[in-house]
């Protein structure tokens, strides 16, 4: 990498929805900067950018890929170029979420030939989470049946008409025109030209008192002042502008790039702030501090962390500090990561992404700084899964195996989150979709050389009670020697969620000695893990416990527990108990024209619809379903839409389970205690 300062780097992430050219734009960037000696082609399995095995295979980005390059500009300026290409395939959307992260700019593709699609929506509105200037870039203008100007209106109608095209192409892609600075503007785009310059010139003066005033008084903006002006504008998200551009011809590519010089922000110019929102100074020769954005294990290197350099410079053989965890590093190496290549390089600050070979304690959203500091940038909020496996080793004894393959797994992907579900005793391995586990999975047991097998997750019923039950129970145990003796008696009612006092002791005159009422409490807390239903777990209820007997010699702790338990299953079981299941509340985002098919599916799935709203050609519906019908929704929904909708998907409460559900959940509940009885 060259000495250039943080005022010349640019920073910026390629988004946009699956197959709209993110990476034909990648690889044609890179031959432009002179990274790759060929223009990398997906269909030729040449791309610099998908070089991964899976991602040749399928032809599709999967991973995020950092590249860092030198552009030498019209004006002779070295400009250091990092970019981002970001998978497209909502099932790598938490990899999106982290490579623009740890950018400053944001370029989202649009393919002209299929216009604003569901990943482009998802791209801007991470755009808008995090406040990232941006530059649409619309290809496949080569394509047959396809209009730039259509394709810019499409564009303001989504987001609006501050959306101002800069780069025109002509009849034919015959030539690339700027309208701030090409002259030799054919006849047929001259109007064109002149209305957008006029927009153009507008937004720039409106960025500065001094220049709005000039413009008013009809004086025309010096070049320099324009320039600037439009730096402010793009910086601050008044003008966002569009490019046309040609990837696979590599038409436009320079002219992208002299805009992106001219008119994004450097990081000096974003600057940056701490997780208290306090400012951070990035030049070079403040305090060092970056954030880990990815972590791949490398066959080669081991573990690769990823960082963004937010502020300072760091240097190999150096000693910096995990804030995030408060632990020491010592840096051997520093990598600059283009693809597959990794080299060795002297330095790197504000602006760069690089990446640094086993950190002993590091791990994506940890936060580095030099030694003696204490700078935490603020961690990555990555979506939550809304696929679920429950997983299980094919082979008998290689579980432990199995956890610790997962969980490395699991460590290069936080999207990907293994659990044990402590009320099912499920190993689930859960993510953002199919595609994802299921690629995942596959390089797992390539490394471990282990087989699992993917099952449906058992749901979390719970149960409760619908009215006021008695129980009793006399616990009577003689067997030779000392006994056991104690009896219970107990009301169960139904109590509010919020109220915490379930356990209420109303013995009098000593029927229950007082030393045994914690043996009764402890009883009753383990009676609640298995309900009278289906031996689901007991929640809502509020336990009065009146009156009982004890024995001299034979009432003991023991006694009083199991008394106390039996008694709470017969008195729950005369409260009209009930089935509880978890419901999850779901934001479906589709095209228009799957409205009507994805309301009855989500009727069919015994769910219900809470609202709708239109953000440009797509319905965002809000709706709610029980947990058990959602399992294999991702999958579903993609086939309803063609792979045209996402969803996102949280719980929100439990819910009464229907009759004829509920006897189906007994039956099934009672085969499985005979097969474990059995087996």
């Amino acid at each position: 990498m060259k000495n250039i300062p943080v005022s010349d780097v640019r920073n910026f992430v390629l988004l946009g929805h699956s197959q709209s050219g993110k990476t034909t734009l990648a690889d044609a960037l890179l031959h432009r900067l002179g990274v790759s000696p060929t223009m990398g082609s997906v269909d030729d399995r040449s791309s610099l950018s998908d070089y991964n095995p899976e991602e040749k295979e399928r032809k599709q980005t999967i991973w995020c890929k950092p590249f860092t390059g030198t552009y030498k500009t019209i004006g002779g300026l070295d400009v250091q170029i990092v970019f981002i290409d970001a998978p497209g395939f909502v099932d790598f959307y938490g990899q999106v979420v982290a490579g623009s992260r740890a950018a400053d700019n944001a370029l989202i593709v649009i393919d002209a030939a299929s216009g604003v699609q569901v990943g482009t929506q998802r791209a801007w509105k991470r755009c808008d989470e995090l406040n990232l200037p941006r530059g649409i870039v619309i290809t496949g203008l080569d394509k047959e049946n396809t209009d730039f100007q259509e394709t810019v209106a499409a564009i303001q109608e989504a987001y609006g008409s501050h959306c101002i095209p800069v780069l025109l192409p002509g009849p034919g892609l015959s030539a690339e025109y700027s309208v701030l600075t090409s002259t030799d503007i054919p006849d047929e785009l001259k109007e064109t030209v002149s209305e957008v310059k006029q927009s153009i010139i507008e937004s720039a003066a409106e960025t500065d008192d001094t220049l709005i005033e000039k413009y008013l008084a009809g004086e025309e903006l010096t070049a320099e002042e324009l320039v600037g002006g439009l730096h402010h504008a793009v910086n601050g998200g008044t003008l966002i502008p569009i490019f046309a551009v040609a990837a696979k011809q590599e038409f436009g590519v320079t002219e992208l790039l002299e805009a992106i010089c001219r008119y994004f922000p450097s990081p000096a110019d974003c600057g940056a702030k701490d997780i208290e929102g306090n400012d951070i100074s990035v030049g070079e020769d403040q305090p060092f501090s970056g954030f880990v954005w990815k972590s791949v294990h490398d066959p080669y290197a081991g573990q690769l962390s990823f960082v963004r350099v937010v502020s300072g410079t760091i240097t190999p053989d150096s000693e910096i500090a995990n804030a995030t965890r408060d632990e020491k590093e010592k840096i051997s190496t520093l990598l600059g990561i283009n693809g597959e290549k990794q080299d060795p390089i002297e330095s790197a600050r504000a602006g760069d992404i690089i990446a640094i070979p086993k950190l002993k304690s590091v791990r994506v959203n940890d936060s580095l700084c030099g030694a003696g500091q204490k700078i935490v940038s603020t961690p990555i909020a990555f979506p939550q899964p809304v696929v679920f496996h429950a997983v299980i080793a094919k082979n008998t004894g290689e579980e432990d195996k199995l956890v610790t393959g997962l969980t490395k797994m699991a460590d290069d992907d936080p999207t990907i989150i293994l659990i044990k579900n402590a009320e099912t005793g499920d190993l689930i391995l859960s993510g953002l979709g199919d595609v994802q586990l299921d690629i995942a999975i596959q390089k797992m047991q390539k490394r471990q050389h282990i087989e699992l097998e993917l099952h449906t997750p058992r749901v979390a019923y719970r149960e409760t009670i619908t009215s006021i039950g008695e129980g009793k129970y006399r616990h009577k145990k003689q067997s030779g020697g000392r006994g056991q003796f104690g009896e219970v008696y107990l009301r169960v009612e139904p109590i509010p969620d919020d109220d915490d006092k379930w356990f209420v002791n109303k013995v009098v005159g000593g029927a229950i000695p007082s030393n045994f009422i914690p043996a009764v409490e402890k009883g009753l807390v383990e009676g609640k893990q298995s309900g009278s239903i289906a031996g689901y777990p007991l929640e809502g209820v509020r336990v009065t416990v009146y009156d009982g007997s004890s024995h001299d010699v034979d009432s003991s702790e023991v006694a009083f527990k199991i008394a106390a338990s039996r008694a709470l299953r017969e008195a729950s079981g005369n409260a009209k108990p009930v089935l509880l299941e978890p419901v999850m509340e779901l934001k479906i985002t589709v095209p228009g024209e799957f409205m009507g098919d994805i309301t009855g599916d989500i009727s069919h799935r015994r769910g219900r619809m809470l609202g709708m709203e239109t953000e440009g050609a797509l319905q965002i519906i809000t709706a709610e379903a029980p947990q058990s019908e959602l399992f294999k929704y991702a999958s579903e929904l993609r086939s309803i839409t063609g792979g045209r909708g996402s969803f996102e998907m949280q719980f929100i409460r439990y819910e009464q389970v229907p009759s004829n559900i509920t006897q189906q959940i007994v039956k099934s509940a009672e085969a499985q205690k005979e097969a474990a009885a059995a087996g």
